[in-house]
């Protein structure tokens, strides 16, 4: 499993993954239920910290330098 996403690429998955977190507890989701937000969250903070995203694998895509 080698890394396939670049350091932008998870700086944007990280904060955005923080920011659904964010919604889920308090904001507008959280009175709807939000549970695939939760979860689509946890897999952007997630692929964000191992650097490794499944997807880019399937489709080829590599966004981090090759090393």
């Amino acid at each position: 499993m080698s890394a396939n996403v670049g350091t932008i690429d998870r700086i944007l998955r990280l904060l955005i993954g923080i920011a659904a977190i964010a919604l889920v507890f308090v904001g507008p989701i959280a009175a709807s239920g939000g549970w695939g937000w939760e979860r689509i969250a946890l897999v952007a903070v997630g692929t964000s910290m191992i650097k490794f995203c499944p997807l880019y694998r399937i489709f080829g895509l590599r966004t981090c330098s090759m090393d």
